[in-house]
């Protein structure tokens, strides 16, 4: 466990994945594995963490998602309403990937394995935590590494599904001004129908919107500026020495991790995949075609989904720019991913 302390150290400072999350978690494999370490004993400065910040009040995950919302920008989705739908299909993953995962482990364990298909490290934490999961340090760090590999992972896969002449579709952006009065509303809104649809996503689903709301009111921009540089790596970094306690060898070093690894990447690939048959299935219909690619960003990997979008389709077609479109979807999937969590604890919680 000191070697995969070592080697979640490499890859947040050497290939730069989620340094800010990687790092701690990494560095805290270390210390609480260190023979004769007293750091996760009763009065241990990680067992408090752990204990205040993830197991009592899950209060890191819900702080992290303020500084999450104080950096988001909605306009995108509210000048493109019907983007929303993108980023609900994107997680359909979630759901197929619990379904294979339940049959290789229980239930509660399996639709925390799927969550990892929302690509929302804070996400999956409460999740796996509220369903009293045995893996939840492993799917942390598979969520986080696979979070940072989309950029490898998405390419293939949305060359995969989709042909030459789909790619080089072009979509003309239309700008559209949105009043600041519909981005106030808009955080408040999702907040009461998210709550309606799904109770038990309020939590995420207020703390991301009211970090919204600081960033859209006017009048509040210091706190934003806070929430966004300040709260937010903090967040991550005492997050990631929160769940050192869970990285012992017998919890993390099984075989049932390999797994967890692979329903990982299933679960990103399903996502994709999802999207993109979406806006095909859509197309059927559409007098005005839709560039797949688009449902490939339905996913909530914010916002590295919209720039592999706006790679590839700057690939097929180099007057193609899908990023104004992309951008709404990705947003989109950051709201759905919520609620997708929201409905997976209603149900097997």
């Amino acid at each position: 466990m000191i070697a995969v302390g070592c080697i979640l150290i490499y890859l947040a400072i050497r290939r730069k994945m989620e340094p800010t999350l990687l790092l701690p978690m990494g560095f805290g494999a270390i210390l609480v594995n260190i023979p004769g370490s007293t750091l996760t004993e009763a009065h241990g400065i990680l067992s408090w963490l752990y204990e205040t910040g993830i197991a009592d009040a899950e209060v890191f995950p819900l702080l992290l998602f303020i500084g999450i919302g104080a950096m988001i920008d909605f306009g995108p989705l509210l000048a493109k309403p019907w983007l929303i739908f993108i980023g609900a299909a994107g997680q359909g993953g979630v759901f197929l990937t619990m379904m294979l995962a339940s049959f290789f482990f229980p239930l509660n364990d399996a639709a925390a394995i799927g969550i990892i298909g929302a690509a929302d490290g804070p996400t999956a934490i409460l999740v796996s935590m509220r369903l009293g999961s045995q893996f939840i340090a492993p799917i942390l760090i598979v969520a986080y590494c696979y979070m940072a590999l989309v950029p490898v992972i998405q390419p293939l896969v949305l060359k995969a599904v989709t042909t030459k002449d789909e790619r080089c579709i072009k979509m003309h952006y239309t700008p559209v001004g949105v009043s600041r009065s519909a981005r106030i509303i808009f955080p408040v809104a999702v907040t009461i129908i998210s709550g309606l649809i799904a109770p038990d996503s309020l939590a995420l689903v207020g703390m991301l919107m009211f970090g919204n709301l600081i960033r859209e009111c006017g009048v509040l921009s210091s706190l934003q500026k806070a929430a966004e540089g300040v709260l937010s790596p903090l967040i991550s970094l005492l997050l990631g020495l929160s769940v050192a306690p869970m990285m012992s060898g017998p919890s993390l070093l099984r075989p049932e991790t390999l797994l967890i690894m692979g329903f990982g990447v299933l679960a990103f690939v399903f996502d994709t995949v999802c999207g993109v048959l979406f806006v095909k299935a859509v197309n059927l219909f559409a007098r005005e075609k839709i560039n797949p690619l688009i449902g490939g960003a339905g996913i909530s990997a914010f916002p590295m989904s919209s720039r592999v979008v706006q790679q590839i389709g700057l690939e097929a077609d180099k007057q193609n720019h899908l990023l104004p479109f992309a951008l709404g979807a990705n947003v989109s999937g950051q709201i759905a991913s919520v609620i997708a969590g929201g409905l997976i604890l209603r149900f097997f919680a």
